[in-house]
């Protein structure tokens, strides 16, 4: 079983930056890929950022450019650094660990951007 555990979410203004940290732990494979997902109110659950195993990353549409993901292998650990937020990114974060034979979720973790 592999528990994922996201941090950093909270009140920043339009224009501001946030950094959100996802950690997984247990049963982890050596090759899985880690994923951003968010939920904002009334809507459903959108793809955001991606990196795999191997490193390679990819971003929705509506956030390249503004975030970045990252990951520590040594700490399992993946990153989403946010910047120029706009108010549209109001929602709340989801990290995914997959790998061959588990997908996990996290809990999530609030973002707010106010105007």
């Amino acid at each position: 079983q592999v528990q994922v555990v996201e941090s950093g979410g909270g009140l920043v203004q339009a224009g501001g930056s946030l950094k959100l940290s996802c950690a997984a732990s247990g049963s982890l494979s050596s090759m899985y890929a880690m994923w951003w997902y968010r939920q904002a109110p009334g809507k459903q659950r959108e793809f955001v950022a991606a990196v795999s195993s191997g490193g390679t990353t990819n971003y929705a549409d509506s956030v390249k450019g503004r975030f970045t993901i990252s990951r520590d292998n040594a700490k399992h650990t993946v990153y989403l650094q946010m910047n120029s937020l706009l108010t549209e990114d109001t929602a709340v974060y989801y990290c995914r660990v997959v790998g061959g034979d588990f997908s996990s979720w996290g809990q999530g973790t609030q973002v707010t951007v106010s105007s």
